[in-house]
């Protein structure tokens, strides 16, 4: 059963069509992998067993009657930021948790409609404003890999259920890391995808530095899903016209560039070894590979990151809450965000950043970084009494830990986390491949090389040990 659960998506839909396998023996699978795992990963805020099993029964009927849709059958985990009508919409904040969302998201409404299976929702640190998963309304998120460290945030749950075999595809939301920093500290696929590429709903489809995406154990799986939720929506009047489906190309001739530190981010050993490693997989798949320098800071890209969640973020959150007690590491983000500078200011660091990587666009077809720093951090803990330390360099911020906030800024520009290695403390490394705006199909093919340097989810040396 554990080896039935990790089948992927893509896999497991032809192995429906030929009737080698039936919808409900995966459906079965996966739950109880969550059965066995729940109880030290934790990754689910709700759970809807009985009847997923009943819809993969349909499926099943479905599948003998040649009427199966795309992900007919799949287990799909839902961020509950994500609300689904008549179901409880908490944001991981006990001042939600009467809350009943009156409408569905536009990426859960058309992973329902393509026949994907709602089996659990996955959970998130309050209001999503940390890069890992714990809250006083569901406890502590943890890596499967090893349960001293976080799943990371704030899509933490997706990430480590899908580490967990306790689902087969998961859905996220990122305004700072928040696909990329899960999928890195859980060894699974991440997509940021451009802004726009995919529909969102008021207020928030209108940030620029948000993005609502798929995570996935394989990059096929991950483009799977991403060519289900993308495309325009009558909700979302930025969402943008139907792109060509991804699709995962060849890789010779491309130029990358790597840069380990885009600035001054401090990278762990660790992690500075996997992302060689990382690059050193594409050279053998025939990419050119050039290390470069970025003249960026930590302090400047924060700098125009709390001033952008102080005008956005940080007002929904307190509106949100309505006057209730907030978790610690909640408060300091509100407090850091409402007393930034100037949003003009941040729109001058902005524009640098698009300039900077404007210029590298012109000599390179993307560009390979380390999603984080660290490999991990550690569960339950929320660095605001504790100081924050990667490679030496104490942090203000644990956002500054990844080094994913610059593409928030560059939004428009694709990236996609995958799996690098895995670091000393058996938790897996994740790089960034960030692409030109809008070239969602260079960085698959590129993180696809990666991806599958390393048989992830394949054996004992490649899954986490919890599970096996």
């Amino acid at each position: 059963m554990a080896d039935l659960a990790y089948t992927t998506a893509t896999d497991a839909i032809a192995l429906f069509r030929s009737g080698e396998l039936a919808p409900v023996e995966l459906m079965a699978a996966v739950i109880e992998r969550a059965q066995l795992t729940e109880p030290t990963v934790n990754a689910f805020s709700d759970r809807y067993f009985e009847d997923a099993l009943d819809q993969a029964r349909e499926a099943g009927d479905r599948y003998a009657r040649g009427e199966q849709r795309p992900l007919e059958g799949i287990p799909v985990a839902i961020k509950e930021e994500q609300p689904i009508a008549g179901l409880p919409w908490r944001e991981g904040s006990l001042s939600m948790r009467d809350t009943v969302a009156t409408q569905t998201h536009p990426v859960v409404e058309r992973i329902m409609a393509a026949g994907g299976i709602v089996h659990a929702r996955t959970t998130t640190p309050e209001f999503c404003c940390a890069g890992f998963t714990h809250s006083d309304l569901w406890g502590v998120t943890r890596t499967p890999w090893n349960p001293e460290y976080s799943s990371g945030g704030s899509s933490g749950g997706s990430g480590a259920a899908l580490a967990a075999g306790s689902a087969t595809l998961a859905t996220g939301s990122d305004i700072g890391g928040s696909i990329r920093i899960p999928a890195s500290f859980n060894g699974v696929v991440g997509f940021k995808p451009p802004y726009g590429r995919v529909p969102g709903i008021p207020p928030f489809n209108l940030d620029h530095y948000c993005h609502d995406g798929p995570l996935a154990r394989t990059v096929a799986d991950c483009a799977l899903l991403q060519n289900v939720i993308a495309g325009p929506h009558p909700v979302d009047p930025v969402s943008l016209p139907a792109s060509a489906p991804i699709e995962i190309g060849a890789v010779d001739g491309l130029r990358v560039a790597l840069c380990m530190n885009l600035g001054d981010y401090p990278v762990e050993p660790d992690v500075v070894a996997a992302t060689l490693s990382a690059a050193d997989a594409l050279k053998q798949a025939g990419v050119h590979i050039e290390e470069i320098e970025l003249p960026w800071t930590r302090a400047e890209i924060m700098a125009a990151a709390w001033a952008h969640y102080g005008a956005i973020f940080a007002p929904t959150i307190e509106a949100a809450a309505g006057g209730h007690e907030l978790m610690r590491y909640t408060d300091d983000f509100v407090e850091r965000a409402t007393s930034a500078g100037s949003f003009f200011d941040a729109m001058l660091i902005e524009g640098k950043v698009h300039d900077d990587l404007a210029g590298l666009f012109q000599r390179f077809d993307a560009l390979l970084c380390p999603t984080s720093g660290t490999p991990a951090l550690l569960a339950g803990e929320d660095y605001v009494d504790t100081p924050l330390i990667v490679d030496g360099v104490r942090l203000d911020h644990n956002l500054e830990a990844p080094l994913t906030v610059p593409f928030n800024i560059a939004s428009r520009c694709p990236v996609l986390s995958v799996p690098s290695g895995l670091a000393t403390n058996r938790v897996p490394t994740g790089v960034q491949v960030v692409g030109r705006p809008y070239d969602d199909r260079t960085v698959f093919a590129l993180g696809n090389v990666v991806a599958t340097a390393n048989p992830w989810y394949a054996g004992n040396s490649w899954c986490p040990p919890l599970v096996r």
